[in-house]
């Protein structure tokens, strides 16, 4: 998959700026560049009323028209079910939920605008703890994705090991990664063949694989007193459901607290839908996978300054929780004899 990276700060802006003339608001409206990672993400204040949005302006190449309404469908369920707080959507005074911004050159972007939500990122401080909440979650959105009928036409990626893992995953290869030389692809690959075999092994039965966030770190939570709001759903589509603690762990992988903030995760998660014991053993499974999936991201998005400032040091430490994993994972015949054991006693990973 040819990847596209956001580079230019003045060219992004001057795409913002166009879509904001399709919610008929001034092209001088005041925007703060919020965040660039798969898209740019922009605070819009409207001098007029002072109502604040939060635009979102796609790259090309990565998701169609199609996939962004199709995660707009999903958003609206939740809202509408009340299973998770999420943003709302704002739509244009025509009633579009997605406009195309052009620009002088010929490009063009896709654009969403949503609410604003008021809150703050959950502090470091309280990891363990947040963790909890975090499990209870990411539950709530499994259980109502197990259960939810998809409307006709509904599209998103699939975030299985060849897509995410294999040469041509949407975010590029894991050898491309910064800094991955020989010694450390050896390494890295005997880790990704592990995980391959230990994933087939789990399959991808409805009970372990649908639709997910997909990209649950704890900085796409805000925090506004009691409540909690989700966002960011971008990468959302179709995985292992424990994947979603993976994701959690972002970045921080390596700290120390991740023992407890994973058993803090599982049992929060256990106080709204089960979670075996078979499940639970592969979350550290989960959490390698998304590691080496964010080396691959590091690579294909190395002019990036998120990419340049972790590369070098990301892929040292990545290989040796690798190492790590592939000293302590339990042997493969013995995860295999487990998950043929449930599915004899007719268990389907859904009790202890």
């Amino acid at each position: 998959m040819a990847l596209q990276v956001d580079v230019g700060g003045e060219q992004l802006e001057a795409f913002a700026r166009q879509a904001l003339l399709k919610y008929d608001l001034p092209h001088d409206s005041p925007l703060t560049l919020l965040n660039i990672s798969e898209n740019a993400t922009y605070r819009v204040d409207d001098p007029a009323t002072g109502r604040a949005t939060v635009l979102r302006l796609h790259r090309p190449g990565y998701h169609t028209i199609e996939a962004i309404r199709s995660e707009l469908r999903w958003l609206q369920e939740l809202r509408t079910s009340g299973v998770v707080r999420t943003p709302g959507l704002v739509r244009t005074p025509r009633g579009e939920d997605i406009v195309v911004a052009s620009t002088g050159d010929g490009e063009h972007r896709h654009a969403v605008m949503f609410e604003w939500c008021p809150g703050i990122e959950p502090p470091e401080d309280r990891l363990v703890e947040d963790f909890h909440q975090l499990g209870q979650i990411t539950a709530r959105l499994h259980e109502q994705s197990k259960q939810w009928t998809r409307p006709s036409g509904f599209t998103r990626f699939t975030w299985d090991f060849e897509t995410s893992l294999g040469d041509n995953g949407h975010w590029g290869s894991w050898r491309n990664g910064m800094a991955v030389g020989p010694a450390e692809e050896q390494v890295l690959g005997r880790t990704a063949e592990l995980m391959r075999r230990r994933l087939i092994a789990l399959g991808q039965g409805p009970d372990r694989f649908g639709l997910i966030h997909a990209d649950l770190r704890l900085a796409n939570l805000l925090l506004d007193g009691d409540d909690i709001y989700v966002i960011d759903f971008d990468d959302c589509g179709f995985g292992w459901y424990l994947y979603d603690l993976g994701s959690a762990v972002s970045f921080i992988e390596h700290y120390p607290q991740i023992p407890e903030m994973v058993a803090s995760w599982a049992t929060g998660y256990r106080t709204i839908a089960p979670l075996s014991t078979a499940d639970e053993h592969e979350l550290g499974t989960f959490i390698m996978f998304r590691r080496l999936l964010l080396v691959s991201w590091i690579g294909s998005h190395h002019t990036t300054e998120l990419a340049q400032a972790m590369g070098v040091e990301y892929t040292a430490t990545s290989c040796e929780l690798a190492e790590r994993y592939l000293s302590e994972a339990t042997d493969l015949a013995d995860l295999e004899r487990r998950l043929q054991e449930a599915d004899r006693r007719g268990m389907s990973f859904n009790i202890d």
